[in-house]
């Protein structure tokens, strides 16, 4: 589906471009009532964890359409599937704000989601595979964090545009403007990412096995850099995967050979990493506008939406996370940006607004560093389901967001800020404690 100059031939920089403007086309839309949420919950009469249920909605459907979307892009193409998607969501994205009812606002975010999910499902295995094919697996982690950095540059767009929009025209009209600019980030996409190979030409051959693309090559069992080196144990190994070796049964036997690589411990783990960081992550974000509209903050909507500038920060770090993985690790770089997020959860517990604002940054760059490491890893341990294995850390990673993005108003409720803050700090520590004692690189 892809037609534009990069459709023909592989060309990392049109990659990195191509992807970045999809991570952007997504994550825009996906975010863009965040900023706007005391608002909306003025205008529709809603709590406060009631009105984040127009991110927690939208988050939930991207949770649930991962895995379709991973199965899907077996079967029709990564490109295109990507594609479908990111046109699909904008269509949505464009009619949602101005639904009559709550319900119907809230049922409409979910179907965004659902569609928006295709980005992210296919993505991560989609540069991987690419990459891997052309001989330059080493650039895996640098690819995966400009990715990443896309992801954080499309929400941050979407919340400043909504929340600049809403100032003067209200909530809804913010939140369609997001729509608007999330197309243009589509048909870059679209124009220049490069075709991924035809179905029948993967690996294992056929429709159906486009997550086993490159197992069998060099470039996929070592990765070529010591960091990015796949465990040589039966879970990570495709010579020893049922399934995957040259006598190994077709069908239930790679099937199996799958499900038992997607349930090793370091891929649990690494999806351990996107459930509690991501919903952590979100909770801060989904009720600090709330916080800082009221005293003794008091700040306009329009200037809440600057706060969403620490995004850049996101942007920051995962673009060079992977250049700290080739120098420390994926282990250490991973254990460190959860130790930064919680330092910058901390000190938003001030009440001293610069303060505040520098552990926004500080949380934000050390969850980006996070989500880099872990997202751009878990295909790497998984080189015969890289689609699968990724679409599972997506699922979990939306799962976090939908269910303890929504809990820190619980605690929002119970304990103010302070509640949603230790709320927080108890999922890095579960989160940096599993990644202590299970990962290695």
């Amino acid at each position: 589906m892809s037609t534009g100059p990069g459709a023909e031939r592989f060309d990392e920089r049109r990659l990195l471009v191509a992807l970045f403007g999809a991570g952007t086309a997504a994550f825009a839309q996906l975010y863009a009532p965040q900023s706007v949420l005391p608002d909306a919950a003025r205008e529709l009469a809603t709590s406060a964890s009631a009105t984040a249920l127009l991110v927690s909605a939208a988050t939930l459907g991207l949770a649930v359409g991962v895995l379709p979307w991973a199965w899907v892009a077996d079967r029709i193409g990564r490109v295109r599937s990507m594609t479908i998607a990111m046109l699909g969501a904008t269509a949505v994205g464009l009619a949602v704000p101005f639904a009559p009812s709550f319900g119907l606002i809230i049922a409409g975010r979910a179907v965004e989601g659902l569609l928006v999910a295709g980005v992210p499902a296919v993505a991560m295995a989609y540069l991987t595979e690419m990459l891997t094919e052309s001989g330059a697996a080493s650039a895996v982690p640098r690819a995966a964090g400009t990715y990443v950095a896309g992801t954080s540059m499309g929400g941050l767009l979407g919340r400043l545009v909504s929340g600049g929009v809403a100032e003067l025209f209200g909530w809804r009209a913010g939140v369609g403007a997001v729509a608007v600019a999330c197309l243009v980030a589509a048909g870059v996409f679209v124009w220049l990412a490069p075709r991924d190979r035809p179905l029948g030409r993967r690996s294992g051959g056929g429709a159906g096995t486009g997550s086993d693309a490159g197992a069998s090559s060099p470039e996929a069992r070592s990765e070529t850099t010591p960091e990015t080196t796949p465990e040589t144990t039966p879970e990570t190994t495709p010579e020893t995967t049922p399934g995957t070796g040259s006598g190994a049964a077709p069908g239930s036997d790679r099937s199996l050979g799958r499900l038992r690589v997607l349930l090793s411990p370091r891929l649990l783990v690494l999806d351990a990493q996107g459930l509690l960081l991501m919903g952590g992550f979100v909770a801060v974000y989904n009720y600090l506008g709330f916080r800082l509209a009221d005293e003794p903050f008091g700040l306009s909507s329009g200037v809440v939406s600057l706060v969403f500038l620490a995004y850049l920060a996101g942007t920051w770090s995962s673009a060079r996370t992977g250049r700290l993985v080739v120098r420390h690790g994926r282990r250490r770089v991973l254990i460190v940006s959860t130790g930064i997020m919680a330092v910058g959860v901390v000190a938003t517990l001030s009440g001293w607004l610069p303060l505040v604002l520098a552990g926004l940054v500080v949380l934000t760059a050390g969850f980006f560093g996070a989500h880099a490491v872990a997202s751009g890893w878990t295909p790497v341990a998984a080189p015969q389901a890289r689609t699968q294995a990724a679409a599972v850390y997506n699922l979990a990673y939306y799962a976090g967001s939908s269910v303890f993005g929504w809990l820190g108003g619980v605690g929002f409720a119970l304990a103010g800020w302070p509640g949603t803050v230790g709320m927080v700090l108890a999922l890095v520590a579960v989160a940096a404690g599993l990644a202590a004692m299970v990962l290695r690189d």
